[in-house]
């Protein structure tokens, strides 16, 4: 009798160790997701940038991007100084291009860090050149942000693919 008694007990204690440690991790996801919300960014937030360039229009875009002295590195070319050289040089790369579409991956993480907050992510991109050949690819992208006027702009920003 005691040792059927002494078992139960054992399982119970199991069972609410188990669910403890499942709510603590849940809280632990959920003050997160909280705190990068709070910070203004979340994955809806990553793909609104995204669905921007879907239009091919780096004019479009320059609202999420802070202006001054920043570096930007993308696919090609190399990297650019600064937001207006970005604009113009992405311009001339997407002009062979007639439609876009960007999706960002489940696999984006968040990461607050006081007045900065950074992002990364894998992106898939579906694109057609003006000759129609499509080209799907995926890419990696990280974005360094910080809050200037209200907004969360990007102030660093690195894109690139794996190669093949």
């Amino acid at each position: 009798m005691q040792s059927n008694h002494q078992a139960r007990l054992w399982a119970v204690l199991v069972c609410v160790l188990a669910l403890s440690g499942i709510g603590l991790s849940q809280t632990k996801k959920s003050a997160a997701n909280k705190s990068s919300r709070a910070a203004g960014i979340d994955k809806a937030y990553l793909q609104k940038i995204w669905d921007g360039w879907d239009a091919l229009d780096a004019t479009k875009q320059a609202q999420f991007y802070a202006k001054g002295k920043h570096m930007f590195f993308d696919i090609a070319p190399l990297k650019y100084n600064g937001w207006e050289e970005y604009e113009t040089g992405v311009a001339k790369e997407l002009a062979d291009y007639k439609g876009a579409k960007f999706t960002v991956n489940d696999d984006a993480e968040i990461h607050p860090a006081g007045e900065y907050s950074w992002a990364a992510a894998t992106i898939r991109s579906d694109m057609e050149k003006n000759n129609g050949k499509r080209e799907l690819s995926t890419f990696r992208w990280t974005a360094v942000f910080q809050k200037q006027g209200g907004k969360w702009l990007i102030v660093h920003e690195h894109v690139s693919a794996p190669m093949q």
